[in-house]
């Protein structure tokens, strides 16, 4: 009992150094190599400054906030950061999350990898054209694929059909 509790003291212990240190996937991304390398200001000037904090820094938006959650016409998701076609509306799903939502991205427009930030071990999701942070993905999601894209909406826009 007494090892649990320290374990789980630790964890929350280094959880809340991480936030207090502002230490987000983002800031802790190698540098990679993608088809769209912009500087940080150049970024800045092109971003909103809640898409820099999403899409260059490793942010999430508040849930339910976006308005791309209430979507349901046709049309293509794109990139905020450099408008790579990401997601079609067929793939996308209401998961009561209060994120958009959606089963599978478009051939090749996202990349993924390990996520440890604040303690919590998932998989992010990265554009790739750009890098930049979308989201995460789960595997609690519909069929056909059992996956969740679960996205940031101000890190994307919608193109109807």
């Amino acid at each position: 009992m007494l090892l649990d509790r320290r374990r789980f003291l630790t964890a929350a212990g280094i959880s809340a150094a991480a936030v207090t240190m502002g230490c987000s996937a983002g800031e802790t991304r190698a540098a990679e190599a993608f088809a769209v390398n912009l500087s940080r200001a150049e970024w800045k000037k092109r971003l909103t400054p809640q898409q820099f904090h999403i899409l260059r820094e490793g942010g999430t938006e508040r849930p339910f906030s976006s308005p791309l959650n209430k979507i349901e016409r046709a049309g293509i998701f794109h990139c905020a950061g450099c408008d790579n076609a990401l997601y079609s509306s067929k793939t996308k799903f209401e998961s009561g999350t209060g994120w958009p939502s959606f089963y599978a991205p478009l051939k090749g427009a996202v990349t993924t990898r390990r996520d440890g930030s604040l303690g919590m071990a998932r998989i992010e999701v990265l554009c790739s054209r750009c890098g930049g942070h979308l989201g995460h993905v789960f595997n609690d999601g519909p069929p056909p694929t059992g996956k969740r894209y679960c996205m940031n909406g101000a890190a994307m826009t919608f193109a109807a059909a």
